[in-house]
């Protein structure tokens, strides 16, 4: 298994490289393997680096980022039925450290934290959290190789008046304030109807900026039953070079929405890169609208987090389906961000500096006292645990409330 390469070419200015022996147990080819990785330090300055397309158009895995207001609303710094990010403004510190955890943990994307930042949301203070999300997302990437992107999502008036006009200058506004920020790339995320995602993507694409979108929906497709496959038509149509899904569901439902959004192009004869960065939480049991209509949304959902071991299965099940965009969306941890970057490291040729701490596939457990931890130091017994929830009295699976 070869696994020490150069790293990538476009990272030209004052990189340092740290160089540390790993043993990563039972790598792809089914065997335990002692490779050389190179972890890439925070270092980059000025450095000219690839956009979004070259990226992916050279069959790097370029990996997102994860939560934000569920974190934050768990830290203290987010209020929850309100999901709007002052946080940029009121807690930038707090903000920060987030971007640094992702990019530590091995994101390459830095994401504007500006999700329902419009101004249909948050009146006067739009133009302001926007800025201020951007200038923090630019700060952050700058200490490596990451990119940023502005992001928009789905209006709170859309249901009720399906004003394209109005919904359209919502748009813009924000779109304004990337321009004037210089984003890298824009990202139309959380659409529940591919309607109004595609007058997102008319929007952006007024831009001379790549355009990524992706909608909250499952195998069932959007509220009004267009299916993945014609979602995905319609918004490559629209002008995305970038498709797929966020949020609402957990990694296996949103892997096989994309298979469905990945045939439909297929069928289509249409070409676009897959994205895809669902929940860090197990939701088999939602219904049509996602996890948002389980009984324990938002504020009882630790019990279905995702392991790391999880998360390593979904970046692996992603890869094979040719995704090369892969994130994750609320519950996603610095950890799960870290769990994707390992996984694929024999693919990107480096592991990021979160896992200088962490033992590939618990191997660290081998300097263990007990023999019985010891022996956990192995991919078999993780890839195979079955976590108890320690809940004896509770269900496996709940009722959606709708």
């Amino acid at each position: 298994m070869e696994i020490e390469r150069s790293f990538k070419p476009y990272l030209t200015s004052h990189v340092w490289f740290h160089t540390v022996n790993r043993t990563v147990l039972g790598g792809p080819v089914g065997r335990s393997s002692h490779v050389c990785f190179n972890f890439w330090l925070l270092s980059l300055d000025t450095g000219l680096t690839q956009g979004i397309l070259e990226r992916l158009e050279s069959g790097e895995v370029v990996i997102g980022d994860g939560s934000f207001l569920i974190t934050l609303e768990k830290r203290g710094y987010v209020k929850a039925g309100l999901w709007t990010p002052e946080a940029v403004i009121e807690h930038p510190d707090a903000v920060r450290q987030l971007h640094m955890e992702f990019l530590r943990a091995g994101s390459n994307v830095m994401q504007t934290f500006t999700f329902s930042a419009s101004e249909d949301n948050m009146e006067s203070k739009w133009e302001d959290v926007n800025a201020a999300a951007c200038d923090l997302a630019r700060e952050v990437a700058g200490k490596g190789d990451a990119l940023v992107a502005g992001g928009i999502c789905q209006t709170s008036i859309y249901k009720y008046h399906k004003d394209e006009a109005r919904i359209k200058k919502l748009f813009r506004q924000q779109l304004e304030v990337f321009a004037w920020k210089n984003v890298d790339f824009l990202i139309a995320e959380y659409f529940e109807h591919v309607e109004e995602a595609v007058w997102a993507v008319e929007v952006l694409k007024e831009s001379d900026r790549p355009v990524a979108v992706t909608m909250c929906i499952g195998p069932e497709g959007d509220m009004h039953d267009i299916t993945p496959g014609e979602c995905a038509v319609r918004l490559v149509k629209a002008g995305a070079s970038i498709v797929g899904v966020n949020c609402r569901f957990g990694p296996d439902t949103s892997l096989k929405t994309m298979e469905l959004m990945k045939e439909g192009l297929e069928r289509a004869g249409l070409k676009a890169h897959l994205m895809v960065q669902p929940l860090g939480f197990h939701t088999p049991d939602c219904g049509k609208e996602g996890f948002v209509d389980l009984p324990e949304y938002p504020f009882g959902l630790e019990s279905r987090v995702a392991t790391r071991w999880d998360i390593q299965k979904y970046a692996r099940e992603a890869y094979n389906l040719g995704v090369r965009y892969i994130g994750g969306c609320c519950g996603f941890e610095p950890y799960h961000i870290r769990a994707i970057a390992e996984e694929l490291a024999p693919e990107r040729g480096f592991l990021p500096p979160a896992s200088e701490k962490h033992g590939s596939w618990g191997s660290g457990l081998d300097m263990h006292t007990k023999p019985w931890i010891r022996a956990r130091a192995r991919r078999e017994y993780w890839e195979n645990l079955l976590p108890a929830s320690g809940r004896p009295f509770c269900p496996s699976l709940s009722k959606p409330d709708f």
